[in-house]
């Protein structure tokens, strides 16, 4: 299978410039997912949320000796670059596009890790850029048939709370790890179960454009974001099923 290379992702790379500096440590206290669990072949769906706990930017965290990649929509790469520079100070921490790798996926790959978020979406790993063709749009398919949905034109961009676009169920955070940004809103809405509104992907027939975020007719889908009383109705994924 030659059809792997996901174009529309990018790598950011975090590293030190000193070797003094724990680039977990910094990160650690800004994205959902408790970077200690990050280990070589190991990716964590992450994402960095706004002080209200909404979803400013979703990407996945991968580990390359002391230094941590960030693997994001090449779309607002430059843009989380910027956020986390904000965030840098005057630490000594390198964070750049890293143009040596690129992200690859196949629904069978071997000895190559599973994704995070959910087995049956397939395999996820990064290598050389030159590798592979374009594998975005049987990627994108797949992974909305799965009810999964990602980026700032699904989530949209500080519009969305995290635990609404199923952080939870796909393993998008820790509620071990302490504190982050957006981390008390997410807390709260997990201890009280109040989580009101979901993302859902949806047949483009049963469409409502008022809660629509886009629509995809190539696949006849539709990607919403809907109170859960509106749910009941709809064909959901066994994964979100269990969850409401």
């Amino acid at each position: 299978m030659t059809e792997t290379r996901l174009n529309e992702r990018a790598i950011i790379r975090l590293s030190a410039t000193d070797g003094t500096e724990d680039i977990r440590q910094f990160l650690q206290g800004l994205v959902t997912q408790d970077t200690t669990a990050v280990a070589a072949g190991a990716p964590q769906w992450a994402a960095l949320l706004s002080a209200q706990g909404k979803l400013l930017f979703d990407f996945f965290l991968w580990a390359d000796g002391d230094d941590i990649l960030i693997d994001c929509e090449k779309e607002h790469a430059e843009g989380l670059v910027r956020r986390l520079k904000l965030y840098r100070l005057r630490r000594k921490i390198e964070i750049a596009p890293d143009d040596s790798l690129q992200v690859h996926w196949a629904l069978t790959a071997e000895n190559r890790p599973v994704d995070p978020r959910l087995p049956a979406l397939g395999y996820r790993w990064l290598d050389d850029p030159s590798n592979g063709e374009s594998a975005d749009e049987e990627y994108r398919k797949h992974r909305l048939s799965l009810g999964v949905t990602e980026g700032a034109n699904e989530l949209g961009s500080d519009k969305t709370l995290w635990l609404e676009c199923n952080a939870a169920e796909l393993n998008g955070v820790s509620f071990t790890k302490g504190c982050y940004v957006g981390q008390e809103n997410t807390a709260r809405m997990n201890y009280r179960q109040k989580v009101n509104r979901r993302m859902v992907v949806v047949p483009i027939e049963s469409a409502d454009e008022k809660r629509q975020r886009i629509a995809y007719p190539a696949y006849g889908l539709s990607v919403e974001h809907r109170r859960v009383d509106d749910l009941q109705a709809l064909d959901l994924p066994d994964w979100l099923k269990a969850a409401i």
